[in-house]
Parts: C-alpha cells; sequence; structure tokens
C-alpha cells in the first residue's frame, strides 16, 4: 500500500528556515520532518513513498541521493579499478517516488498528478509537516470497515489565547485564561483514500481541502477518525524548537522504531 506524501508548499510562515529548503525538510535532530514521518508508516511495514513534491523540489531529490552514501561505511578502493564498497548501510526498506508537482499547484491538484503512480489502489495520504503516533493499522481498518471513499484523522487542537466570552450585543461578558474545555478539532492529515477522489478533483487549482472534501462531505463519502494521542504540526521556529527539546528528552512518540 503506498503513502502519498504532500510536500510541494512553500512554508512561508518559517520562512527562517524554507529559504533554503522546502518545509518537509526541516530537520528536527538532523533528519528531516520527511523523514520522521516516513519512519512512522515504515514501523508498519508501509514502505512504498511518493512525494508530492513542488517548491525547492531538486532538495528533496538531492537529500534522497545522498541518503544511502550517508549512511554507509565506504570503501573507495582506486587500486582495483575504482571500485566502491558499501558496508554496514543503515538505511530503510524503502521505495520512494519523488514527483515534481510545480511550485503553485494546489493540494488537489498535487494528488491528481501522482494518478498514474497509484495503480488504483487504496492510499495512505499525509502533509508533510505533521508528526503523529496514529496506529496507522488500526486507521486503516477503520476505512476499510465504513467503505467510504476517505477517511481523515481528526485531533482536538487546545487554544493558546485567552478566551472572550460575548453577548448578542458584542459585550465582553468575561475574559478568562483557557482551559480544557477550549479546543477545536482539525484535520491532522494522516488519510486513507480511495482512487475514487482522482474523480473529484479538476486541476491543479483544485483544492483538497475547500473543494473536494467538502463535496465529500455533502456526498456522506468522508469519514473522520479521531486520534487523542500525540500529535504537532510545525507551522513556525517554535514548534521545530518544542520537538527538538522533545526530542533531546528522549521523549519521540512518533519514532516508536527508535
Amino acid at each position: 500500500m503506498k503513502t502519498v506524501i504532500l510536500a510541494g508548499g512553500q512554508g512561508t510562515r518559517i520562512s527562517e528556515e524554507t529559504e533554503k529548503k522546502p518545509k518537509p525538510m526541516v530537520e528536527i535532530n538532523d533528519m528531516p520532518l520527511l523523514w520522521h514521518i516516513m519512519k512512522e508508516f515504515s514501523y508498519y511495514n508501509y514502505n512504498d513513498f511518493i512525494v508530492c513534491a513542488g517548491y525547492k523540489q531538486e532538495y528533496i531529490k538531492q537529500w534522497f541521493a545522498r541518503y544511502f552514501i550517508n549512511s554507509s561505511d565506504i570503501t573507495f578502493n582506486y587500486r582495483e579499478d575504482n571500485k566502491i564498497i558499501f558496508h554496514k548501510t543503515k538505511v530503510e526498506p524503502w521505495q520512494v517516488t519523488i514527483v515534481n508537482t510545480g511550485c503553485n499547484t494546489n493540494t488537489g491538484g498535487r494528488i491528481k498528478q501522482i494518478k498514474e503512480y497509484i495503480n488504483n489502489e487504496t492510499f495512505f495520504l499525509t502533509y508533510g509537516d505533521g508528526l503523529c503516533d496514529i496506529n496507522l493499522n488500526k486507521l486503516y481498518e477503520y476505512h476499510k470497515n465504513h467503505g467510504k471513499i476517505a477517511t481523515i484523522t481528526s485531533v482536538n487542537r487546545k487554544q493558546d489565547k485567552g478566551i472572550l466570552d460575548i453577548d448578542l450585543n458584542n459585550t465582553v461578558k468575561d475574559f478568562r485564561e483557557k482551559n480544557y474545555k477550549d479546543f477545536v478539532t482539525i484535520n491532522a492529515g494522516y488519510m486513507v483514500v480511495e482512487p475514487e477522489i482522482f474523480n473529484y478533483i479538476d486541476g491543479d487549482e483544485c483544492s483538497l481541502e475547500f473543494e473536494v472534501f467538502k463535496v465529500l462531505a455533502k456526498e456522506g463519502q468522508l469519514k473522520s477518525y479521531h486520534h487523542e494521542g500525540f500529535w504537532q504540526c510545525v507551522d513556525c521556529l517554535r514548534d521545530k524548537f518544542y520537538l527538538e527539546e522533545l526530542a533531546k528528552k528522549g521523549f519521540t512518540p512518533w519514532l516508536k522504531s527508535l
């Protein structure tokens, strides 16, 4: 089963990092977000990836081109026909197809462009900037049991601002700190999708979230799988620093194999 990762956006809210690299290649503990995400899928033996690249797509291709070399001990034997011998290679059993889907293509358009690599199969779909400890086997089982076109993982996102209680006359009745009841339910990525979704995508400008999913929801073809464990999106430097602090403390719940 293939995993499609949306990795083509410019990541303008973390421009300090993305001026020279695409957002999914922002490093946490010396490894790109993309690698962290792929390790989660690999733990469940989903090792076939399609990366929808765009902005600075060459950076992603170059990183994977060097990954095997950088993860191996190497002997350069110039005495015997310039042989190169690899030792103790420490790479995962991945197949990674990187597709240049364009810098300005919308999320739905990126998915449309990788249709030929799906082979009319059910596939995982996620974003290149969110880390999660979801049980992917349970997510897939839930999806297959309900029989709809798409399943999205939902999480409760806590509010981080002071809360205003306002009446119908726009009078502030109370100002208080956030509490455990103040949250919104959001799309965390980590989706399972049937190939029928391609029928809902018109072209490069099509938005997965605001066009495709809206239509699927109206047709009753979109289900939610609620996740109550760890989830963190990297939208800004503060998020990156937060994950790095967790890693320094040895708390990396999204990396089950480590």
